[in-house]
This record gives C-alpha cells, structure tokens and sequence, in this order.
C-alpha cells in the first residue's frame, strides 16, 4: 500500500461518523429549527434538528432557500452596536475575558450555525453544495454576500492543507470517482470512457487529486499529467489516443495539462498550490528520470480583452511618427490579427501571424494588469502566484473551437523550476513581479527600426 493510499484511509476512518441518524427531524419553521439548534446543548438532540434542517433545505425550492438566506443574513448577523462597546472594553483593558467577549461579539452567529449543522455525517458535502446555491443568489441578490464571508472563514478551516489527502486515479480507481472525473473535467472535456482510459491507464500518464476525508468520494481538484521526452507544442499532441507511448522509465518532462477545480462551493479556496507542489513532489519520488516540470495551459481571458482593447479609444495607433505610435500600431495590428483568428471556421495561419500572436500573448500576460495590480488572466494568477514562470509562448497550440474563441488558439508553458518555485512565489506575491523566461522577454522587445536610405 502507498503511502498516500494508508494516509487517506486513516485519515477517512478517523472523520468516520454514525450514519444511522441521516433523516432526522425537520418539524417547524426554518426560523425555529434554526433557533432550536442554536439553543441545542445536548448533542443527540442537536443533531437531529441539523439532519433536519438540512434536510428541509436540500429539498426546498429556490425561493424556500432565498427565504433561509435572509434569515441568516438578518436574525443571525452581528450586533454592531455590542461589538462597538466590546471594542471599547477592550481598548480601555485588555483582559483575557474581554477579548472573549469582543471576539464573540463580531462573530455572526450563523457562523455557530454552520459549525453546528456541520456536525452530522454528510453535512460538511451538504455545506458546500448550500454555498454553491448561496454564490448564485448572489448575483442577483448582492446583499447576501455577507453571508459567504462566513462560510470562506469556515472552509478555510474546514478545508486546510493539513487535513487533505492526495490520491492518485487511474483506471482501477472506483467507478463513482472516475465518472467525477468526467463530470468536472472543466478544461479539455472528457465525452466518453475511452477518452478517459486513454488520460489514465497508459504508462505516460497520470492523474492526481485532492480529497477531504468527509468528501471521502468527492474529489476537490485534480490535476491530469503527461510524461514526455519534451516540451508538447499543442494539446492535440497530448490528447490524441493513436500516439506512440513513452515507457515510463524513458521521460524526463512532467507536462501538467489539465487543471480542475471540481466544487462550485469552494470557489475562493486555494488548493492548486498545494496540489502542484505535492504532485511534483510525488512524481520525482516514482520517477527520478524526470527533469522538468511544466504545463500546457490555455489563455482563457486572451480574446475577452482583445475585443475590449479593440473598442477602447487608448489603443488605437497614433497619428504621428514616434517610437509610442509604432508600440501601438504593432499593438492593434496584433490585436486585429488575434480577432481575425478567433473567428475562424477553419484555422489557417497566415504570414505575420505567429509573431503578432506570440507579442500579444506575451503583452497581455505580462503587462495587462487588475486594479489590484495581479495579471488579468485567471489561469495566469493561478500558476505565477504558486511559483512558476510564463516559460514559452504556442500559438496553433489549441485549434478546437473552444481554443479559437477564448485564445485565437494559442496556449502557453508555465515551467516549474522546483529550486526557483519559492522566490518566484514570494516576488509575486510581495512586489507582483511577473516571472518570464528570456525567450518570453525577447517577444516584448521592440523591433529594430529599419533606417531609410536617402
């Protein structure tokens, strides 16, 4: 048995809980169930009101669910007034016991709510899903929000580092897991079995996730691995089943290719960097041929803001002759080309291309920042901010029509020196210095000008 397998089961069999309890009581209001569980000291009695609470809710329609979110978001937020005098307590003594009372009073009590409906089996599977159902709300009912700022305080918690288990799948993994992998792959879909053996049991792949010993059969985050000879430029290369197979023993590069994220409920929870660095870490332990770690991975947000630059006035080349009109006209033109390519039937290069394609990616990844001063690019974020450097450039990496729309095609290799991961993550984090390779920088240089003969 790995160690990863024995780690997992123990950690499952000491989070196992009774199940015999499961439909518990659900009589009365979801304002007195609620406050029934509140006022619960007894822990027999608390749990059957938390299975039927959650119960109620499970089965509840959308407005039946807006109702108990106003609930929590009213009756059980914070008393501003109290937590102001606790405040002042506190600043005028700064006492064990009033701390208690300040930190009691500027904690919602939905947040006891929510420790409390976590407490029966199943629940903490059930929270999640409530939090999926609370984001959507959101949307229309913003108001709401407070409410998620409790439920990221407890997942953070409930969900840290120390208690997820990293699990390798493959082919003999349960059925109920592989047909997970299928339904969350969100980055090259899965359509059908084969596809999927074809990702899992040949000896050049691999496939790792991250699992919650109260999620035992729900997988988090999941990583899909390539084991190559060198650098894949497209997906294709990856994905097609009638390639020749790399013995195991014969790769030296780990190509992370697909990444994700499997609970709409825990958006805002960080695995991914955790995930990466154990996933390398596993991998040298199997493999110790293996030299390079790097992805292949989309631009998602590339053609969002090409059609945005598009219309803004400040990218339109300049009139006059200056090295700022030259920077802006190679701009738009780039611009234009990536637009023209996104909107293709049948994709075809044409000269000029590859470079506006590959100083336009570069540009965006590099340049193209948030108010917060972060890249743009959500899978960008991702990978700068768990220690990697934007490695190379691939246009005509990623020619399916999802590719085309989202990236005019083009994909990108983030490599993950394991000596440079920490500096790169603290450089980004501290300063939101964006690591790039020198080929990448090469792409950002200004073309020599060509000087005109008389």
């Amino acid at each position: 048995m790995s160690r990863i397998s024995y780690l997992s089961e123990l950690l499952s069999s000491v989070f196992a809980r009774d199940e015999s309890q499961h439909q518990g009581e659900g009589q009365g209001s979801l304002s007195e169930l609620c406050d029934a569980l509140l006022s619960q000291r007894g822990e027999m009695s608390g749990h059957r009101l938390a299975r039927g609470l959650l119960n109620r809710f499970a089965a509840a329609d959308p407005d039946e669910q807006l109702v108990f979110f106003r609930l929590m978001a009213d009756r059980y937020d914070i008393n501003a007034e109290h937590a102001l005098r606790a405040a002042q307590r506190y600043s005028e003594e700064k006492s064990a016991d009033n701390l208690s009372i300040l930190m009691e009073s500027v904690e919602p009590r939905r947040q006891e709510l929510l420790r409390r409906l976590n407490r029966v089996p199943g629940a903490t599977n059930e929270l999640v899903r409530m939090r999926a159902q609370l984001l959507a709300a959101c949307r229309e009912h913003p108001e709401l929000r407070c409410i998620d700022v409790d439920f990221q305080h407890l997942f953070r918690s409930w969900f840290n580092r120390g208690f997820l288990v990293l699990r390798e799948i493959d082919w003999h993994s349960p059925a109920s897991i592989l047909e997970k992998i299928i339904a969350y792959e969100a980055v090259h879909a899965i359509n059908s079995w084969s596809s999927l053996r074809s990702r899992l049991e040949p000896d050049d792949r691999r496939c790792f996730a991250f699992f919650h010993p109260a999620m035992v059969d729900e997988p988090l985050i999941f990583v899909e691995v390539a084991l190559t000879r060198s650098t894949p430029t497209s997906i294709r290369q990856v994905l097609q089943t009638t390639r020749d197979i790399v013995p195991q023993q014969e790769a030296t590069t780990a190509v992370f290719y697909s990444i994700s994220n499997c609970q709409k409920g825990l958006a805002g929870v960080s695995f991914g960097n955790f995930l990466i660095k154990q996933v390398a870490q596993e991998l040298s332990r199997q493999l110790p041929n293996l030299e390079i770690y790097r992805t292949l991975s989309p631009v998602p947000g590339l053609m969002r803001w090409v059609d945005k630059a598009l219309d803004s006035a400040e990218l339109q080349p300049a009139a006059a002759e200056s090295e700022v009109a030259e920077e802006q006209g190679r701009l738009h033109d780039a611009l234009q080309t990536a637009q023209r390519i996104a909107a293709m039937d049948t994709f075809e290069l044409i000269e000029g291309d590859n470079e506006h394609l590959k100083f336009l990616t570069a540009h965006y990844l590099k340049n193209e920042k948030r108010a917060d001063k972060l890249p743009l690019d959500p899978v960008a974020r991702f990978h700068l901010g768990n220690g990697a450097s934007l490695d190379q450039v691939l246009p005509a990496a990623d020619v399916f029509r999802k590719g085309l729309s989202q990236s005019a095609g083009v994909m990108v290799s983030y490599l993950y020196d394991l000596d440079k991961v920490e500096d790169n993550h603290e450089a980004y984090a501290n300063e939101n210095v964006v690591k790039v390779s020198q080929e990448v920088d090469a792409l950002l240089a200004r073309p020599k000008r060509t000087l005109r003969r008389a």
